[in-house]
């Protein structure tokens, strides 16, 4: 069973709380950004992550679970976007995208005005399509 599970916590009330005011006003955008783009209403996805619609995989082991099909966290160093199947096919994307580190799954920014919104809108709806595509993905 995945260890990060979707809570009742209310996404906007854990954006008030964020003490950063860019931080806070970055988390604003993307909460309505990413909304938009998945046609989800946000949910909490353990203490600190906002994940939209959801999907269920199954791994070789026989492992199942529900995760997220797309989501981020305002951290305190940055916001961290789970772009979740990964970035191999954004190479001319991330080029444009501007300031930014990657994990395996996840796209850092420090601030939304280091990136161009047009190309991290563009690697959003890549995240949701793709994971559309692979996925039994759920809309809850």
């Amino acid at each position: 069973m995945n260890k990060t599970q979707a809570t009742e916590v209310d996404p906007t009330a854990f954006i008030d709380a964020i003490e950063h005011p860019t931080r806070q006003a970055d988390a604003r955008v993307l909460l309505e950004l990413m909304k938009r783009l998945t046609g989800c209403e946000p949910k909490m996805w353990g203490p600190t992550i906002i994940g939209f619609g959801r999907y269920h995989y199954v791994y070789e082991s026989g492992r199942e679970g529900d995760s997220l099909m797309i989501g981020f966290s305002p951290r305190k160093a940055n916001q961290v976007l789970y772009i979740l199947p990964g970035y191999d096919d954004l190479g001319d994307r991330l080029d444009k995208l501007g300031k930014h580190k990657l994990g395996k799954s996840c796209l850092y920014v420090t601030k939304l005005a280091d990136v161009d919104m047009t190309e991290l809108e563009a690697i959003i709806q890549y995240g949701i399509d793709e994971m559309r595509a692979r996925y039994d993905t759920f809309d809850d």
